[in-house]
């Protein structure tokens, strides 16, 4: 049962899209309406609005952040494999969010957020990897998939293939090229929007 609240929890908490509220906040358009459709920072900076995207971002990160370290805080027993299922469970909640018609965001920022929780030294090498591509290539999506991808040799390298968290870090990392699969078209196609495009 307890198990059972922590993902709920999480998934809860994961529902409440900050691309969404923030762009309410600052009288901007739906960003599920314009760009690439994604409710996330990065088409909410194609706006204009810097400092929305920025409160996004945060948002979104911090939530992932949050649902993982309740439920290392809350359970005492089985602690490692709540932090797991919270996880996953606040990302499932970004991408598919109860309080916005399921129409969510692709988890990235959420991811990271998560992952901090999880083990610092995996966020800090999955951001590392994002800005690294990010600064060569200039495209947030081939960012996120590299450093999903990474993210896996990461885990493995910190915890063993038995442990909850190279569970979770597996499945978000699936989650988040399964939501990327758009983009993976529209980069082998040549029609990828790069960082910082306007609507």
């Amino acid at each position: 049962m307890a198990l059972l609240i922590v993902v709920v929890t999480a998934y809860l908490i994961g529902s409440v899209s900050f691309a969404v509220v923030v762009s309410r906040a600052f009288r901007l358009p739906d960003p599920r309406e314009y760009g690439s459709g994604n409710p996330g920072a990065t088409n909410v900076l194609r706006s204009g609005r810097k400092s929305a995207a920025a409160l996004t971002l945060l948002g979104d990160s911090v939530k992932g952040w949050l649902a993982v370290f309740v439920a290392g805080q809350w359970i005492t027993e089985g602690t490692a494999m709540a932090m797991a299922l919270a996880a996953v469970a606040v990302i499932l909640g970004h991408m598919y969010p109860l309080f916005h018609r399921f129409q969510g965001g692709k988890g990235v920022a959420t991811a990271l957020g998560a992952l901090l929780a999880l083990s610092p030294y995996l966020a800090l090498g999955v951001l590392a990897t994002w800005i690294t591509i990010a600064v060569f290539f200039r495209y947030s999506s081939l960012a996120a998939l590299i450093s999903a991808v990474f993210s896996v040799f990461f885990a493995l390298l910190l915890f063993n293939a038995a442990h909850p968290f190279f569970f979770a870090v597996t499945v978000i990392a699936v989650l988040l090229i399964w939501r990327h699969r758009s983009n993976i078209r529209n980069l082998l196609n040549g029609r990828e929007s790069k960082l910082g495009a306007r609507i």
